[in-house]
Order: structure tokens, then C-alpha cells, then sequence
């Protein structure tokens, strides 16, 4: 967001486009923390906003919630608060409060959006971001407690929302392995099947799309402690993205992750090529 030659007006309309709907945990505290390095060294809002090159209305912003930093913004009031390191270190785990999205999901979501590269596997369901709205509904409808239909509607639009990244950054990579009884389970019933399966070979034709199987008949298998989800960022960092039960983590660890890519690269090596994936999903469609 702050490539170069941005000038301050520019900074100012990028910064203030970041409202934030529904503010999460983490940008409540970090605008606290920046609350509270400004006044400790005795600067005003105002006089803090001239300094960062930011307008008054937007150190508001930030320090309420309302905002997602921007990188600059975040860079300067390092600079301008003593270069503690506090900022720099905290910006790297906020989170928007978007709706549909649980909690320990968001951070992961940004990523997405600017990863240069993006791998799954999945062993319970159809990844999220390949299925049909169908399946999506039935994901959800199975869901215990039992959302609203506000809630309902509000995860669906959030799980669709994110297949555009498949369509808008057709240069990025994105690589998925998922288990053959995950195409045979008939969750929300045979129409529901059918819907996902046309629409993940529909996806499969796209140039940046990788998708294989794990066939349910393999001896060997790379990834037995459950569902994974890789990327690399245009800095060349790599992250990984666990989930279970009514939590979810991001994994940064340099040597944690490179196990996950071991991991992933064994698996990719035994799943079904996508050629022959293909045409598994196609007898399965073919089958109901």
C-alpha cells in the first residue's frame, strides 16, 4: 500500500478508504497502544497527525479501532514514538473484524489476498475457497448452534467472496489436494454433490489452479495430522494456517513451516496427478 512516489494526500485517501465495519480485538488494542505511546510522550492527536503525516481524523481512527494502520502510518509512529518496536511487532497480528469471517480466520484472509503463492490440503471438506454456494449453504446449515439467517447469509457472502482472488490474480498459483471421500460425502444431498463437483472442475480449467486427489485406496500418506494451508508472500515469507475445533492458527515459525512444506511436497508427490484427479471427480459426477 505504500509503493513509492505516494505523496501525503495519497496516503491520507489510502488510509481512510481502511474503514473498518466491525472492529476486531486486535485493532482495539493496538490503537490503544498507540494511544498510549503518544501521550506519554505529551503529543496531541493533532500534533502527533502532522508528524506521521497523517490527518488528525485518521490517528483517531487508529487509535479507536476504526482502522486498519496503514504499513506508512505504522513505520512513522515507530519512528516518531521512540522506535520501540512495539508497533512494528503488533501491526504484524491485527486483524480486521470482517463479517463472516470467524475471529482467528482474518489474518489469514489478508494474506491471501497478497500472496504470491497458495497451497491446501484438505482431508473434511471441499476447501473453502473452491466451493459452490450449495455446498457453502450446507456447510454452514450443519453448523451447531445454529446460525440466524443473517449469520447464515453473511458466511456465505464471506466464503464466496473469497474465490475472487482465484479469477483476479491469475498469477498467482494456487495449488489443492483433497481427499477422494471428501468428493463422495453427500453432504446437504445428491443436488448438493453435484453442484460442488461442477463447480471445482470448473475451477480446475483455470491456467493458475492445481487441483489433486488423495485416492482412498493409498498406502502412503504425508500428512496424517490433519488439513493445512500454506502461502508465500511477495517479501518470499512463508506462512501456514492450521484449524480445528472452534479455533484456528497461524504458524510463522521458520522451522515449523518448512516441516509443513516437506510435509505438503511428500503428499503432493502421492495424491493422484491432476490429470488423473480430473477424471476421478468425472466418474464421481457421472456416478449421481
Amino acid at each position: 500500500m505504500t509503493g513509492g512516489g505516494v505523496g501525503a494526500s495519497d496516503e491520507l485517501t489510502v488510509c481512510e478508504a481502511e474503514r473498518e465495519p466491525d472492529p476486531s480485538d486486535s485493532l482495539r488494542t493496538f490503537g490503544a497502544v498507540v494511544q498510549a505511546l503518544r501521550e506519554n510522550a505529551g503529543l496531541s492527536r493533532a500534533e502527533f497527525a502532522e508528524l506521521v503525516r497523517f490527518s488528525k481524523h485518521t490517528v483517531e481512527s487508529v487509535e479507536l479501532g476504526r482502522r486498519m494502520p496503514d504499513e506508512s502510518f505504522v513505520e512513522r509512529a515507530e519512528e516518531v514514538l521512540g522506535n520501540t518496536g512495539a508497533l512494528r511487532r503488533s501491526a504484524r497480528f491485527l486483524t480486521r473484524g470482517e463479517a463472516g469471517l470467524a475471529a482467528w480466520f482474518r489474518q489469514w484472509a489478508r494474506l491471501e489476498k497478497v500472496a504470491v503463492s497458495l497451497a491446501s490440503y484438505e482431508c473434511r471438506l471441499v476447501p473453502g475457497i473452491l466451493q459452490s454456494e450449495g455446498y457453502a449453504r450446507a456447510v454452514f446449515d450443519n453448523g451447531i448452534p445454529l446460525l440466524s439467517d443473517d449469520q447464515l447469509e453473511a458466511q456465505v457472502a464471506a466464503r464466496l467472496e473469497r474465490q475472487r482472488v482465484l479469477y483476479e490474480r491469475t498469477h498467482v498459483p494456487f495449488s489443492f489436494i483433497v481427499e477422494e471421500h471428501v468428493f463422495r460425502r453427500r453432504l446437504g444431498g445428491s443436488e448438493v454433490l453435484r453442484g460442488v463437483l461442477d463447480h471445482v472442475l470448473k475451477l480446475g480449467t483455470l491456467r493458475n489452479v492445481t487441483l489433486q486427489t488423495m485416492p482412498m485406496d493409498t498406502e502412503f500418506h504425508g500428512c496424517l495430522d490433519g488439513p493445512v494451508w500454506l502461502l508465500e508472500t511477495p517479501k518470499r515469507q512463508r506462512f501456514a494456517y492450521s484449524e480445528g475445533q472452534q479455533n484456528g492458527r497461524l504458524i510463522s515459525d521458520v522451522k515449523e513451516v518448512s516441516l509443513l512444506y516437506q510435509r505438503y511436497d511428500t503428499l503432493h508427490s502421492q495424491a493422484l496427478n491432476p490429470k488423473d484427479s480430473r477424471g476421478l471427480l468425472e466418474r464421481l459426477r457421472g456416478e449421481l
